[in-house]
């Protein structure tokens, strides 16, 4: 159109139509350039995103480039959160760091562990935050063949094993378990070898010294009575040990108990006249007993237990004192209780009571006719019913030891 005004009229004016018209068909295209522009400084996913002509088909393109980029972003967020979720879920403390020992990330076990803030230690040193000599020596020897084994510095009585693992870009994963268990029980295992190795070796040594007085030098037969019957007192006290022994180690290995009834009425009145007959009449006896209850379980485990109890109550009670047997059942559960007026036990030595061969007084339990497994073998009878043994004792005043059993345990309730 613009030719034919310009040739026919005034040229200016074919020019000037042509611009106007040239502006027109620009507009579109300048106006889906600045929304593209607009879109580029923030890019969404936007369905409305659309224009006319090759426009519509770049905005298309854009539109599903976008959308496939967030749904990877989306799917790369939801695996690093299930990283993360299942590296907090661990029982073991996790400390990333980088190459110069700043923490990159920890969970919350080793933020328990080792007292961390993730949100506010996030970047910091480690050791300007765990200060312990051993720990920073062990980072700055940089020999991680080995784990690092040291008390927390928050609680004494934890142990932790660190392992440091190299990996990329020298950066490094600090892997903390706590094997405070594992400690004490390597630890009883040392003392039992030792204490077994001690109880066992004294007997023996008496019983070498009379058989080698006897060989080598004439006795006169009452001298000689007297040899033999320490002599028999001693193998009758490592007959004694050998046999709470395999007791328990055949409580530990056995089975399940089995579900059968124990008439506790029959159990209480064996254990009175155990206890009267131990007692020679030196002690006064009370039982206290609801006789409708009893106990599932292995009639021999439990007795072997209570019986454990009952005669200890003896042993360690003077003359002129009282001994109660107590049996109660409610709801709740059950509970076996032997109280005495003996001699007490410090409140330090009740946690360590029923390790094996412990002893608060070692001559004293020796005299008492003790093998230091007892209290051992009650534990694990009462563990094998789900009951928990409960020591409460007054030095000169006497002691209570009561096994609490749980409901599901009871008959006749």
């Amino acid at each position: 159109m613009a030719w034919p005004v310009g040739y026919f009229f005034e040229t200016w004016a074919g020019w000037a139509l042509f611009c106007v018209g040239l502006c027109l068909q620009m507009v579109p295209h300048f106006r889906s350039f600045a929304r593209l522009e607009r879109w580029s400084r923030a890019p969404v996913v936007d369905a409305d995103l659309e224009s006319e002509g090759a426009w519509d088909d770049v905005f298309a393109r854009l539109y599903r480039h976008e959308k496939d980029l967030r749904g990877q972003i989306a799917e790369r967020d939801h695996r690093n959160d299930m990283l993360i979720a299942a590296v907090q879920a661990l029982t073991d403390g996790v400390v990333l760091l980088d190459q110069q020992n700043h923490i990159l990330f920890c969970n919350t076990t080793a933020e328990s562990q080792l007292g961390l803030l993730g949100r506010t230690d996030r970047g910091q040193p480690v050791v300007n935050l765990v200060r312990q000599p051993e720990f920073v020596a062990y980072l700055q020897a940089a020999d991680f063949a080995r784990p690092l084994n040291m008390r927390s510095e928050r609680n004494d009585d934890r142990v932790l094993s660190i392992f440091v693992i190299p990996y990329a870009d020298n950066r490094r994963l600090m892997q903390i378990k706590d094997v405070t268990q594992a400690d004490l029980l390597d630890r009883m295992r040392r003392d039992f070898v030792a204490n077994v190795s001690h109880e066992l070796r004294t007997p023996l040594t008496v019983l070498a010294g009379f058989l080698e007085t006897l060989l080598e030098i004439e006795v006169e037969r009452d001298e000689q009575q007297r040899y033999l019957g320490m002599m028999s007192e001693q193998s009758a006290r490592m007959q004694s040990i050998v046999q709470d022994l395999l007791t328990l180690s055949a409580i530990e290995s056995a089975p399940p108990p089995e579900d059968s009834i124990v008439d506790m009425a029959k159990v209480m009145d064996k254990l009175r006249r155990d206890a009267e007959s131990l007692s020679a009449g030196r002690h006064s006896i009370v039982i206290e007993a609801d006789g409708h209850v009893d106990l599932r379980g292995s009639e021999t485990e439990l007795v072997s237990a209570f019986t454990n109890l009952v005669a200890n109550a003896v042993r360690y009670t003077p003359a002129g004192g009282t001994v109660s047997i107590r049996w109660h059942a409610d709801a709740q559960g059950a509970e076996f209780a032997v109280q005495d007026t003996g001699i007490g036990i410090d409140s330090r030595h009740i946690p360590r009571l029923t390790e094996r061969f412990y002893r608060v007084d070692r001559g004293r339990s020796r005299d008492a006719g003790g093998t230091g497994l007892g209290l051992a073998i009650v534990k694990h009878s009462l563990s094998r019913h789900q009951a928990q043994l409960d020591i409460k004792s007054t030095p000169g005043i006497g002691s209570r030891f009561a096994a609490r059993f749980p409901a599901n345990r009871v008959a006749g309730l």
